[in-house]
């Protein structure tokens, strides 16, 4: 049996039922499980990406939402799957977050449910001050430096 919380199934049941197998596979990918985003999720949002018929908003706001979870697992793996993303999926998606006014707006994010919450909080506020930066650079230049290859 996996980890995931009973809530976890229910968004991920919520989501079949649905028809929507991007946010499924997003839920999937941010569960309250402590442990990184899961590659076959990841793969599978990457190759979202890359399909014309995809719509790249509604992957990007689907990670988004889960950013406004209280509990820290959620919203670290939420920042994980987004900046994995922005690494190797399609530049649309990047194009998109930087089109965005705002993005990850977790300057107070605090999560007070266990210490280790008061601990991580600190480093999803910086990491996500982070990929603000990278979305607002590539905005303003047009250019993923971490991309370029080098020499």
């Amino acid at each position: 049996m996996s980890g995931q919380t009973l809530t976890d199934r229910i968004a991920a049941a919520q989501h079949s039922m649905t028809g929507s197998a991007i946010s499924k596979a997003a839920c999937k990918a941010t569960t309250h499980e402590v442990s990184g985003p899961k590659k076959k999720h990841l793969d599978y949002l990457i190759h979202c990406t890359n399909e014309l018929n995809v719509s790249v908003p509604h992957l990007a706001d689907t990670l988004l939402e889960r950013t406004a979870s209280h509990s820290w697992v959620v919203v670290f793996k939420a920042l994980i799957t987004t900046h994995h993303l922005m690494m190797y999926g399609n530049e649309r998606l990047i194009q998109y977050l930087a089109s965005r006014n705002t993005l990850f707006n977790l300057n107070n994010f605090l999560d007070k449910s266990a210490l280790q919450g008061y601990d991580m909080s600190t480093f999803i506020r910086r990491y996500s001050r982070y990929l603000n930066e990278k979305a607002m650079s590539y905005r303003l230049v047009a250019v993923d430096f971490t991309k370029m290859k080098r020499g």
